[in-house]
């Protein structure tokens, strides 16, 4: 399949073998990562390795390029095992956006101001072509918060809301308050379980905050409450998750 660029901003097309058809519709959420490679380079070259079995629609490098990978219309392997919202084919319904960064294992460095914007700008061209609602503008660590945490709690989701880009509501400062943390029980824990699914986090209510609950918590800061990352329910994130519940928009 010959690939042409689905974005104007795409600097050129490098294409993967690693995609499908959609198995399911549709075309709803956007789905950021960070490469977690020591250079673009090499992971250009994994995302386009047949063995590898991964793959993005796009890769956005440090200065700002943009290569496209995938077709839009074709399911990319990105997002792997995860769910939202009860949806478990997160490929077959999502944009994957791939950000060249060292990630966690690098040091989690600030993000590039080119890359910033090439990612805002992207994501703004991808959206004025799908139905994405802003709050399925996702972190890879939204849908499989027990096994990833990309793209981190360096990348600068306030600015891309500013532009149109996601769902963001200004996170509420630290302070002390009741807290919940792992081995916590109770109806107040199953309240608190019962808020994060109905944001769309894929968590059983079940009233024991257990490995799960706290990977959601840390996951949701990574996200929303970057200010310390600790899978703590804290006053601070129990409320930033009420916020976001209410800028909901009505069903």
């Amino acid at each position: 399949m010959s690939l042409v660029a689905d974005s104007p901003l795409a600097r050129r097309v490098a294409p993967s073998p690693n995609h499908g058809a959609r198995r399911a519709g549709p075309v709803d959420m956007m789905i950021l990562h960070y490469t977690g490679m020591e250079s673009g380079a090499s992971a250009l070259a994994r995302l386009r390795d047949p063995l590898s079995e991964v793959s993005a629609h796009y890769l956005v490098f440090e200065d700002g390029g943009i290569v496209q990978m995938v077709p839009e219309a074709r399911r990319a392997w990105h997002a792997g095992a995860g769910a939202w919202k009860g949806e478990a084919d997160v490929n077959s319904r999502s944009i994957g956006i791939e950000i060249v960064h060292p990630g966690h294992a690098g040091g989690l460095p600030p993000y590039p101001e080119a890359q910033v914007a090439a990612v805002t700008a992207l994501a703004r061209d991808i959206l004025g072509r799908w139905p994405i609602p802003p709050a399925r503008v996702l972190a890879h660590s939204d849908v499989a918060p027990e096994r990833k945490e990309d793209p981190g709690e360096t990348f600068p989701w306030a600015r891309l809301a500013a532009a149109g880009v996601g769902h963001w509501v200004p996170p509420v400062p630290l302070r002390d308050g009741r807290f919940f943390a792992q081995g916590d029980s109770g109806q107040p824990v199953e309240a608190l379980q019962a808020m994060f699914t109905l944001y769309g986090y894929d968590l059983p209510v079940q009233g024991v905050f257990d490995a799960r609950t706290h990977a959601v918590v840390t996951a949701f800061q990574r996200h929303f409450r970057q200010a310390r990352v600790d899978g703590v329910a804290d006053a601070s994130t129990i409320t930033t998750l009420r916020d976001l519940i209410a800028a909901l928009p009505a069903a």
